[in-house]
Order: structure tokens, then sequence, then C-alpha cells
């Protein structure tokens, strides 16, 4: 059992990166795919539509593209230490991700994560087919996932931090014990417990009464 429970957002909280962004760099696609990333990030379009209408456009690029992207992503500031100072109090640590498993999983198992939940993407004769296989990790998504991982944990959720910076992860900070907002867009800002400009994820310890 885990004395408490932190799950933060991935693309521009747990990395510095919008991976959608360096797969659409690749096809072509990067200024459109990034505006349609900051009107779902500003809650101005529905996430789950705006991320099929952001995958159609990497249709036809082949898988290795995906381990080229992968070498890119850039760690946020304070990852590494957030998860052992973490795991150090005996706590639990997650990430839940609009992104892809097919790059978030070799990080999360480098990071030593706990818990960790992203979408997967289509793929037909060794090209993406343009779309999500299964089930899209959307904002009621991710609630449900911290939902989940704190009754695994065996804690209830008000020993759960969530942290996040877009539209979409505003209902896990809402049923969280503590939510906060880290370097996040208007809507988060106005509705979280703490707001984080400096981008270094250890600033997470302190209010779970840890060192840095």
């Amino acid at each position: 059992m885990a004395r408490f429970l932190v799950v933060l957002d991935v693309d521009s909280t747990l990395i510095e990166d919008e991976v959608i962004e360096l797969l659409a760099a690749e096809a072509g696609s990067h200024d459109e795919v990034a505006e349609i990333t900051r009107q779902a990030m500003n809650g101005m379009l529905d996430f789950s539509e705006s991320l099929r209408a952001r995958v159609a456009t990497l249709e036809g690029l082949p898988v290795s593209v995906l381990e080229t992207v992968g070498e890119r992503i850039r760690i946020t500031d304070g990852v590494p230490g957030l998860v052992a100072g973490v795991h150090e109090a005996d706590g639990a640590i997650g990430v839940v991700s609009g992104g892809f498993h097919e790059l978030l999983d070799p990080l999360a198992e480098r990071l030593g994560l706990d818990y960790w939940r992203a979408n997967r993407l289509g793929v037909r004769d060794g090209t993406l087919d343009g779309t999500c296989s299964g089930t899209i990790v959307d904002a009621g998504t991710k609630a449900d996932t911290l939902r989940a991982w704190a009754a695994d944990a065996g804690i209830g959720l008000s020993r759960c931090v969530a942290v996040g910076d877009g539209a979409n992860d505003m209902p896990m900070m809402e049923i969280a014990g503590l939510s906060v907002a880290f370097d996040a867009k208007a809507p988060v800002r106005d509705h979280a417990d703490v707001i984080m400009d400096v981008r270094d994820l250890t600033q997470v310890l302190p209010l779970l009464g840890l060192p840095r």
C-alpha cells in the first residue's frame, strides 16, 4: 500500500515536448497540428475529436519514425528527482497521457514509474494508418485512470496529487486531493490549488512534505 499517489500529464508536463507535434513535423503537418493542439489544450475543442484530426495527418509515416521521434523527447527538469523522492517516501507515481504508448513505454520504464497509460497508434503494413487503436485517453479517461490507480495503491483520492497543464487534465485534477497547474493554460490555472510557472518538477516534493 502506497502512502500517496502522484499522477502527471505527459506532454508539456513530464516532458518538454508535444509528441504529436514532433510526429507531425515528420509528416509535414506541424503547423496545422500545433494549432489544433493549442485549441484543444485551452478547452476550445473536444479532445477526442482534436486527437483524431491530428493523428489523421500522420497517415503513411513509417513505423520507424517512432524511434526517430523518441530520441528527440526531452524530459522536464526535476523528473528523476521527483520520482526518487516519491519512492523514498513510499509513494507511487504514474502518468496518464493523451499521447501514445509507443513512445511513452520506454520512457516510463527508464524513469521507473509505477503506472502509465496512453493511446495506441493504428498501424497497417509497417506504416501509421492515421487512426488511434482502441479507447482514446481523453479527459474522462484520465480521471477514471487516477481513480483506478488510487484503488490499486490502496489509498483514497484525498491522498492523490494531480499535475497537468491542459484542459483535458482538469477532470483528474478536480477529483484529486491536491491539483497542480504546471506552466498551465488559463482554464487550468483558474481551477488548480497550486500554480507552478518554473519548469522544475521537484517543486512538487515540498507539497508532499518532502525535501527537494
